[in-house]
């Protein structure tokens, strides 16, 4: 396997116990006591405390760190120390500092700021130790992702971004001019994953998603990003069994790698150490029950809002839920109706714990074509638009199903945050579109 490491990195300084390394980074904090000085200095991928002592290290050095501000970028030399209270458990006493560039006065302070400035600045907010732990744990997550399908044989098949029709419905599409036509931003690649488990046997796509919808909760982006497997002559059952594999690996990765991230985060690591294969599984008239009883029922034929998934994640000890066979009227076209009881469609979600709602929607398709054509017909969809996905079912059909999992609620849950806003580098919402 070939390397790349051109430098020292403070995460690798436990490699490099007692030995004079240099960092390249940026000052995160400083503070002075007389004769001693101390930096805290980041370098992307860690913390680490630099001690400046008077005539251990380079006197104009000594000087010349007093002019150092709050992200000033420097090169710094010095010798590693065990230092347990200390992040990362090491401090570099520091020999010499070289300049690269003062930084003009930092927006971001320890004061607190309103969220409003923090978005505006988000160019600059995601170098905070909260939001810089997040999107670590984010690309964990996204990491692990691709490790499991990989490991079990999924190929990796590209869904594109532009599409000439709806995927989810037609309320929630943006459009934009193609040529002489008109394209839309792609709300979900399950609909090209059909045609790679057709082609395949078993596949993911992985990449952004877009959904039109004007909701400002703390679950919801207008851009976000989705892994969707889908796998040819699998059923409800298997489905659930893949979904529930699949989380409990991500899971465990990121409590395995990401406990330091985890900590900064101040999340309740007792939560997902729980997290384990098998999950709960109630159909969605049992689902009813449990929600009449934690008193926010709903009407059989309406869907969940954020109150009823809320209390479906609360109600089996902190584990995740699948609910499982929906109406048929709030879910897609191209679910197929339970054959035992056909008010339901073979659909399933997965509730995550501590309010964090659906992170995972899917099912089994129908792969009967002349049934797929009636239910596109009831759909009010136009059946032209859809000649290609039909062919699935013309040349070679085979039960399938497959789900989506959406990365962002996913670090959000995982993380312990708050809203989805932190989960991105950039969020996209009703009202933010900069930077």
């Amino acid at each position: 396997m070939s390397t790349y490491n051109p430098r020292f990195y403070i995460e690798d300084a436990a490699k490099h116990d007692g030995q004079t390394v240099t960092i390249h980074g940026w000052v995160y904090n400083k503070r002075s006591s007389g004769k001693i000085k101390f930096l805290q200095l980041r370098d992307g991928t860690g913390l680490m405390q630099g001690v400046l002592v008077k005539g251990e290290c380079e006197d104009t050095s000594f000087e010349e760190a007093d002019k150092l501000t709050q992200e000033s970028s420097v090169i710094v030399t010095g010798k590693l120390r065990k230092e347990p209270r200390s992040p990362g458990g090491y401090e570099m006493g520091v020999l010499n500092i070289k300049i690269q560039s003062i930084a003009e006065p930092y927006p971001i302070s320890p004061k607190e700021h309103g969220v409003e400035f923090l978005m505006e600045n988000r160019h600059l907010w995601v170098r905070s130790s909260k939001q810089h732990a997040a999107l670590r744990v984010r690309w964990e997550i996204i990491r692990s992702i691709r490790e499991f399908f990989d490991s079990n044989g999924f190929v990796l098949f590209d869904a594109p971004i532009l599409t000439p029709s709806a995927c989810e419905g037609t309320s929630t599409l943006f459009s934009t001019p193609y040529f002489d036509e008109k394209a839309y931003l792609t709300q979900s690649g399950q609909l090209y994953g059909e045609v790679g488990a057709m082609a395949f046997g078993k596949i993911y796509v992985f990449g952004p998603t877009f959904r039109a919808e004007k909701s400002k909760t703390r679950k919801h982006l207008t851009e976000f990003w989705m892994v969707e497997p889908e796998v040819a002559w699998n059923d409800l059952n298997d489905n659930m069994q893949l979904a529930e594999a699949f989380i409990q690996h991500i899971v465990q990765r990121v409590l395995e790698k990401r406990g330091a991230e985890l900590k900064v985060l101040e999340r309740d690591l007792s939560k997902l150490e729980k997290i384990r294969a098998p999950f709960p599984r109630i159909r969605y008239d049992e689902a009813l029950k449990v929600l009449e009883k934690a008193g926010v029922g709903v009407p059989f034929g309406e869907d969940f809002g954020a109150p009823q998934e809320s209390a479906l994640g609360e109600a089996f000890d902190g584990m995740p839920v699948f609910i499982h066979r929906f109406p048929h009227e709030i879910k897609a076209f191209y679910f197929k109706r339970d054959p035992e009881d056909a008010r339901f469609a073979l659909g399933c979600d997965l509730i995550a714990p501590d309010g964090y709602g659906e992170i995972i929607g899917g099912g089994q398709r129908e792969e009967s074509a002349a049934v797929l054509k009636e239910r596109i017909a009831e759909h009010k969809l136009p059946e032209k638009d859809y000649q290609w996905y039909l062919d699935l079912r013309r040349f070679g059909s085979v039960p399938h199903s497959g789900f989506g999992l959406g990365v962002e609620r996913t670090v959000a849950w995982l993380c312990g945050l708050d809203h989805v806003r932190e989960t991105i580098p950039f969020p996209r919402m009703i009202n933010t579109i900069k930077p």
